[in-house]
């Protein structure tokens, strides 16, 4: 069986590790990663503390030092993990429990001498930290990311809490005694060792979930449009294309709508790129904000737009996007404002998402045709929407 000691170091080589991993991603900026990577850091520092002197019972100051470190540290790695996941760090009340255990922890060690007692009591909140990482891992994660990483860090987390619940029950409760911290009893080894083998555990899933929302940012920046929030060009046909597979599973009408702004170029020409920037980004907001949940909107290039309305006939999306198209002329002010013309039209049995979009971009094009800031349907001659602007 492996020595107390010797478990001890093998702690430092793992802390040690994670400390070098975890640094190696601070660069990316992703929200709790420093405070875990401090974590590992004061818990490298809080081990070396505990080789400090003799065996089997290092000085009490570096000893007691070692456990307001390793309370320091889970306290931190607790408030990475919420950070991690959008939410506040800690609040006034779990801070003020953190204090009194750091004094109980001191007062345990100088004026009311009982090993057990600390131990049990440090025991007793490391479990409480990683059951509500191990909660927050498993109901935070969100709901289009990979399950594994999320996964593996409540396992791991959940692992820990009933490995430091089990020994703040033995040694709260009077079935175990400890009688240093190097006891080599083997209930002592086996909590020790436990505990140790969850800290990389641990740590190794906080550098997957770092990964995790660096993929997640690189998918964004391939599949959204920075300036305007919408789909770009090649994700939006995916999307799309998906769409209509669904629809002809479920036997459902499905509608699609080509927009584009009216007059862009001569935004751009008087007011510059800038101005032309704050209309497309201040358009497409109007557009997403407005737009029903289960629609698919897309940027296709330039000031050209499209929308996909699933489970909506032609006349349906007709009047959606004439809606749209009037909070766009009515709630746009100043330089951004702007107007767009749209054409509309269903997918038809047999049809593949691009003739229904040619189809539509004809009927755009009529649109302009007919003076812009309308309306028009794929099939019809006249606008489908009141708001034509002659100018």
């Amino acid at each position: 069986m492996f020595s107390p000691v010797a478990l001890v170091g093998i702690a430092i080589m793992s802390c040690v590790m994670s400390v070098a991993v975890l640094g190696s991603l601070l660069r990316a900026s992703v929200q709790g990663l420093t405070r875990w990577f401090a974590a590992y850091s004061i818990l490298t520092l809080a081990f070396l503390l505990l080789l400090i002197g003799p065996t089997p019972q290092p000085p009490l100051a570096a000893i007691v030092g070692a456990n307001v470190l390793l309370i320091v540290a889970a306290f931190m790695i607790l408030q990475g993990t919420r950070q991690f996941f959008g939410r506040p760090a800690t609040s006034w009340l779990e801070c003020a429990g953190v204090g009194a255990l750091l004094v109980g922890v001191v007062h345990g060690a100088f004026v009311s001498p009982d090993l057990s007692v600390r131990v049990a009591i440090t025991s007793g909140f490391f479990g409480y930290v990683r059951v509500v990482i191990s909660w927050m891992a498993c109901r935070l994660r969100p709901a289009n990311r990979p399950r594994y990483s999320y996964w593996f860090v409540s396992g791991a987390a959940l692992a820990g809490a009933l490995v430091h619940l089990a020994r703040f029950f033995v040694y709260g409760f009077g079935h175990g005694q400890q009688t240093s911290v190097f006891d080599p009893s083997a209930l002592n080894v086996t909590f020790l060792g436990l505990g140790i083998l969850s800290l990389p555990c641990l740590s190794i899933g906080m550098v997957m979930l770092a990964h995790d929302r660096l993929a997640q940012r690189m998918e964004r920046l391939a599949t959204i449009d920075e300036l305007t929030g919408a789909f770009v060009r090649r994700a939006f046909f995916a999307q799309a294309q998906g769409l209509l597979s669904h629809a002809r599973a479920a036997h459902e009408p499905l509608s699609v709508a080509i927009l584009d702004l009216d007059h862009f170029k001569s935004i751009n020409d008087r007011f510059g790129h800038a101005a032309g920037d704050q209309a497309l980004a201040s358009f497409a907001a109007v557009i997403q904000l407005r737009m029903r949940p289960g629609d698919l909107f897309g940027r296709l290039g330039g000031e050209e737009f499209a929308l996909v309305f699933p489970d909506t006939g032609k006349d349906e999306a007709i009047a959606l996007t004439n809606a749209l198209r009037i909070e766009v002329e009515t709630s746009l002010r100043g330089e951004a404002a702007c107007t767009f013309s749209a054409g509309v039209e269903a997918c038809e049995a047999g049809d593949t998402l691009t003739v229904a979009m040619a189809r539509a971009d004809a009927a755009l094009y009529a649109a302009k045709a007919m003076g812009r800031n309308c309306v028009m349907m794929a099939s019809g001659s006249e606008p489908a929407a009141e708001g034509l602007d002659a100018a």
